[in-house]
């Protein structure tokens, strides 16, 4: 049975369930924490509270920081920095150079892990990008905040459950997110 959501879980319960972004917003507005950010943002907040007590406030640049880097004229030269922002003057300038161009999570990834790189090497890399989505073999990587789509997938993905339809999914969903400990899909374990 999944405890509640309350100060006094202990840390490796709360760990050990899975929680809705909703769930998480709502413990963090009831104890003064931010509620802003990531799934995994706020769960690691939530994680320090229950340590230690103690409210972290989530880090921004500072907005000094901000106009510096969007006052600076964008070039393929340009160097992604620690503070970089996928802001409309990134993505106007990126739209300039790659007319089919959208922010996605690979490339929103990409600035991230690359810092030091320039905008020429992420053109490079969101034309791959593009290039491997056209692969019949391609499948998109999902990031580990979104653990139900994962679960779907390899549902789906296990020959045993051929024929079976998404509710059947969705069933074997809502089983494993009620225990405690890793919400992947097993083949032969959900049927």
């Amino acid at each position: 049975m999944r405890p509640a959501l309350t100060k006094d879980i202990h840390i490796q319960s709360f760990k050990d369930y899975y929680w809705l972004k909703e769930e998480l917003q709502a413990f963090c507005r009831e104890h003064g924490l931010s509620a802003s950010g990531s799934k995994t943002e706020i769960s690691e907040r939530i994680e320090f509270f229950l340590q230690t007590g103690e409210i972290k406030k989530p880090t921004r640049a500072s907005s000094s920081m901000k106009k510096a880097v969007s006052s600076a004229e964008l070039t393929l030269d340009t160097v992604i920095t620690e503070n970089h922002r996928c802001s409309q003057e990134v993505r106007a300038f990126f739209k300039s150079v790659i007319p089919k161009f959208h922010f996605s999570t690979y490339i929103q990834n990409y600035f991230k892990e690359n810092v030091g790189k320039t905008y020429r090497d992420a053109v490079d890399a969101w034309v791959e990008e593009e290039k491997r989505k056209k692969e019949p073999t391609y499948k998109k990587k999902i990031a580990p905040q979104f653990e139900y789509n994962q679960f779907i997938r390899d549902y789906f993905a296990d020959p045993s459950n051929q024929g079976k339809n998404r509710e059947a999914a969705i069933e074997a969903w809502n089983a494993i997110k009620k225990l405690p400990g890793s919400n992947k899909y097993i083949p032969n374990q959900h049927g």
